[in-house]
């Protein structure tokens, strides 16, 4: 009588090309929204920090009349704690810098974003 051997621990080829393919499903559906999901974020962050700036711009113009002259003007006098950087060019030097229509009430009166391209809904990041 011939000893049947067990059958030796493992997988199938079938097996791991079935478990390959689901994964690669999977991924090819999670992906996209995973990559839109920090564009979202990153809009949502630059959204935030120009509200930061722009409300320290006008503290700084409450108590001193004028607009500074420079984002960094708002370090040294304690407005900020430091400039944010521009989330989608990640640097804090490509801001856009709006000079107010007066050159003698400084030289900072808003700012926009650096960074080229548009916005889900059209509007350019520059235009923010």
């Amino acid at each position: 009588m011939a000893r049947l051997q067990p059958k030796s621990p493992g997988f199938t080829l079938i097996e791991l090309l079935v478990v390959m393919t689901i994964i690669a499903l999977l991924l090819t559906l999670a992906l996209p929204r995973y990559f839109h999901s920090i564009e979202k974020s990153k809009e949502a962050v630059l959204r935030d920090n120009l509200a930061i700036v722009r409300d320290s711009l006008d503290k700084y113009y409450g108590d001193n009349g004028k607009y500074p002259d420079s984002l960094e003007d708002l370090v040294t006098k304690k407005y900020l704690r430091k400039i944010p950087p521009d989330p989608l060019t990640q640097s804090d030097s490509s801001w856009v810098i709006v000079p107010p229509s007066d050159p003698s009430k400084g030289q900072v009166y808003d700012i926009h974003s650096g960074a080229p391209g548009k916005a889900p809904d059209g509007s350019a990041y520059a235009e923010w």
